[in-house]
């Protein structure tokens, strides 16, 4: 059985699903098996494909007709069809010419899935490459510290003149999950001992 999917962006009067749904009622979809949104691929709320996505039983063949009208992104629409595969349904978009149920589709399919990973691969260099690079500049990643200037001098000053964290924290009237980040945002103990 064939199962369709349509989303539009928004529920406007000038986004409508007419052309996916005549789309998919040409390629042989029963219009009692359609599943239609209306809302934007980025949100995760989506009513139609759940419901799409339950109703798929092994040997049926998801159609869509277009990818983007499926995914959000690359790694969001092969993680779709993959629960798809591990529910033994296939997948076809009409406007790609991608079929999982012949051996050149599921090749793209997997060529997709090699791009999907070789793209988060390079996401995830130019992250550490970044973080890097502002360690050699002497910037620090997180946020920046909530304690800072004049309140920060004097904490530093009781803790060095021995005063407890917990002393600190009700003195100067800060979180002690605050206080720990801080120090550590400085380097405190290390960089902050008391001269002997």
């Amino acid at each position: 059985m064939l199962i369709g999917y349509m989303r539009v962006s928004s529920d406007s009067d000038r986004q409508t699903t007419d052309l996916q749904r005549d789309a998919l009622l040409t390629a042989g979809v029963d219009s009692r098996h359609l599943f239609e949104d209306h809302a934007s691929g980025a949100q995760d709320n989506r009513p139609g494909l759940a419901q799409a996505l339950d109703y798929a039983c092994a040997g049926d063949v998801f159609v869509v007709w277009k990818l983007d009208r499926l995914g959000r992104s690359l790694s969001h629409l092969l993680a779709i069809v993959n629960a798809l595969k591990d529910k033994q349904v296939a997948f076809r978009s009409l406007t790609e010419g991608m079929d999982t149920t012949t051996p050149s589709g599921e090749l793209l399919f997997h060529f997709f899935g090699a791009l999907a990973q070789y793209e988060r691969a390079l996401i995830q260099e130019r992250v550490v490459a970044g973080l890097a690079a502002a360690k050699r500049r002497g910037r620090i990643g997180g946020r920046p510290p909530t304690i800072v200037g004049e309140k920060l001098d004097a904490i530093i000053g009781a803790l060095n003149d021995c005063m407890s964290k917990a002393a600190v924290c009700r003195n100067f009237g800060v979180k002690r999950t605050t206080l720990i980040d801080t120090l550590a945002h400085i380097g405190w103990p290390e960089s902050h001992q008391p001269e002997t």
